[in-house]
């Protein structure tokens, strides 16, 4: 039987025990001395929110499939038990065998989003493991990261032994063998890195030399080993029906999490190219999953886990050819049992109402639409492939069929903007409360209730707006108060609600995004400071980070304001992520020039995709 590795008055003392004992129902438990490779994988933010991660439980359960390896899960202690390790001296632990995270052969870290830069740090220092790679001997863990934010892994790079670009069911398997392999040939760890250079996808930092320009910019960007590549390429996976690790009993939380249901992967990548979202660039091409195979997972999902809701997961999940067949066969298959069905990233038309009506009470429910800009000029700027009439009608028959409130998303601060754009938020609302009092008195249901979220523009890499500048946290802040002050001129007012995002954590996020390796002495000594869980409102201590970046003498404007040249080296232009420059560089024209570029569907873009072979790029020509 295991030991735990907190002991009773510990529990007691802390929140939520339960995210830190393991032995969850469908948990992987393995002798640990009879396999070859230990892995940790780790997800740097509490317990609920790892745990609503689909693509830790797809690695997790795949990983685990080997019987040559044992993976075991790892999260972010809450800031309660971190003080108290930290007083008691407690390593952190694994939460499958409950033993040191020191003892493991490898630590895998999801880095899913900037802000939980710190808590990476936490987990390393924690497990009594030197923060920085070139610090750590023979015996401590083998640190990678993977995950989206790694397609620009250099703000981290100084803390990590290299990192996994891509899609993690690809190239894993030869890392995993080039480890064992190495271990029982005595290699050194340096041995294994030169091995891990050559495995596609895999990025070494301390392989790669940095030099700067005397303006700040990157003068050159090298492999320091014949080992490693110039261009680190990502993987993904092409097939799949063949390729994909079909889930069948992810682990079920003791506690609550953010996303406490079923998911159904339907798809990956998104034909859509708006401008701004960096998923939809790094994780073309659109590939499709078969529908046979969704319905059989559904059924397998559910019965091995006992969860009453099912969600459907894609960037865009109205783009998934196949889903009126899935989401009929879902209702009729699931209704007696009462399963929820959750249908997020759906576009409003005359199906997703019909489904919804069905799926959803619609007194309760609330419908959602992204138009992220709130004049049809800006929208065809960030391709966002959306207009007014669109949003207009898919408003009126989601009143018509009794839904009375509706949430608006936008962004502020997004390139070539103007007072007029950002008025033309609070005239869409507007236009959508007046829709609703078209419909006869004696039919509607009760008053319409609009809400409006706003949130700041960060560029993001291997975006067309990875060259864009920011805005300072006060001109964030004013262009938010001239939304919210035309909001309150409009003569339905009283049916819209306006809030917005922090404009600090906005410019912080957007200097780690398009950071370079000198970014790494702001996190560390921002963590050395106090600053954790970044990414929670009541943990973010903007003034921290201001005197992080006063300390190390960085300039965070340089980073956030500066436009960027399109012959300008990028810390991230190392990777090949499917997506050309020249593609970038075209479409950023292209916003410059507020032209619209069709959808993958409709027209190939030439995003350099298409060298995969597979997925939408392919479609129908088999």
């Amino acid at each position: 039987m295991r030991k735990l590795a907190l002991n009773d008055e510990i529990l007691l003392k802390i929140d939520k025990a339960a995210r830190y004992i393991g032995g969850e129902v469908n948990s992987v438990m393995k002798d640990k001395d009879k396999v070859d490779l230990r892995f940790c994988m780790a997800f740097p933010d509490v317990y609920e929110i790892g745990m609503s991660n689909l693509g830790m439980a797809i690695l997790y359960d795949s990983f685990n499939k080997r019987e040559d390896i044992w993976c075991e899960r790892l999260f972010s202690p809450w800031t309660d038990l971190d003080k108290l390790m930290r007083e008691q001296n407690i390593p952190l632990f694994a939460l499958e065998s409950q033993d040191p995270v020191k003892d493991f052969d490898m630590l895998g870290i999801t880095l899913g989003y900037e802000m939980c830069y710190t808590n990476v740090l936490q987990l390393l220092d924690l497990s009594g493991i030197p923060l920085k790679a070139e610090e750590r001997g023979e015996d401590f863990p083998v640190v990678i990261g993977g995950g989206a934010c790694s397609y620009n892994p250099e703000p981290l790079a100084p803390f990590f032994d290299l990192f996994y670009i891509g899609e993690g069911e690809i190239s894993y398997n030869a890392l995993f063998d080039a480890y064992i392999e190495n271990k029982k040939a005595g290699g050194s760890k340096e041995d294994f890195l030169k091995k891990a250079a050559q495995v596609p996808g895999i990025y070494v930092p301390s392989f790669y030399e940095v030099a700067y320009k005397e303006d700040g910019t990157i003068a050159s960007f090298m492999p320091n080993r014949p080992e490693a590549p110039e261009k680190v390429e990502k993987q993904l996976i092409v097939d799949m029906k063949k390729d994909y690790n079909v889930l069948e009993s992810p682990v079920v939380p003791f506690i609550k999490a953010t996303q406490d249901r079923v998911t159904l992967e339907i798809q990956r990548g998104c034909i859509r190219g708006c401008r701004f979202c960096q998923a939809g660039m790094i994780y073309r091409p659109t590939r499709e999953r078969d529908v046979e195979t969704l319905k059989k997972a559904a059924r397998t999902m559910l019965k091995n886990t006992g969860h009453e809701e099912i969600s459907l997961s894609s960037l865009s999940s109205s783009d998934y050819t196949q889903l009126k067949e899935l989401v009929t066969f879902l209702i009729d298959e699931f209704r007696e049992k009462a399963v929820n069905i959750s249908l997020p990233s759906l576009r409003i038309d005359a199906f997703a109402l019909d489904v919804m009506s069905k799926v959803q009470d619609v007194k309760k429910s609330s419908l959602t639409f992204a138009p992220e800009a709130g004049s049809q000029r800006l929208r065809d700027v960030i391709n966002k492939g959306l207009t007014e009439e669109d949003i207009l009608h898919g408003a009126g028959e989601a009143f018509e069929g009794g839904w009375n409130r509706v949430k608006l998303y936008f962004m502020l601060g997004l390139p070539t903007e103007t007072e007029e754009d950002m008025k033309g938020i609070a005239h869409l609302a507007e236009k959508i409360a007046e829709r609703y009092y078209e419909i006869p008195k004696d039919k509607r249901n009760g008053k319409v209730q609009i809400n409006v979220s706003t949130s700041f523009f960060v560029p993001k890499p291997f975006t067309p707006f990875q060259w864009a500048p920011m805005y300072r946290e006060e001109e964030f802040i004013e262009k938010a108060k001239i939304v919210k002050n035309e909001i309150r001129s409009q003569l339905n007012q009283k049916s819209i609600r306006y809030n917005w995002h922090e404009p600090d954590v906005t410019v912080l996020e957007g200097f780690l995004a398009r950071g370079d390796r000198r970014s790494a002495d702001v996190i560390l000594k921002a963590y050395e400071k106090g600053a954790l869980y970044d990414a929670w409102s009541e943990s973010f201590h903007y003034e921290i980070w201001k005197e992080a970046f006063a300390e190390t003498g960085m300039d965070i404007e340089f980073y956030t304001l500066r436009e960027r040249n399109t012959d300008e080296i990028l810390p991230w232009d190392f990777i090949d992520a499917g997506v050309t420059k020249e593609f970038l560089i075209r479409e950023w024209n292209q916003a410059k020039n507020e032209t619209v570029t069709p959808n993958c569907r409709q027209r190939c873009s030439g995003c350099g995709a298409r060298k995969y072979e597979g997925g939408v790029c392919f479609e129908g020509k088999n």
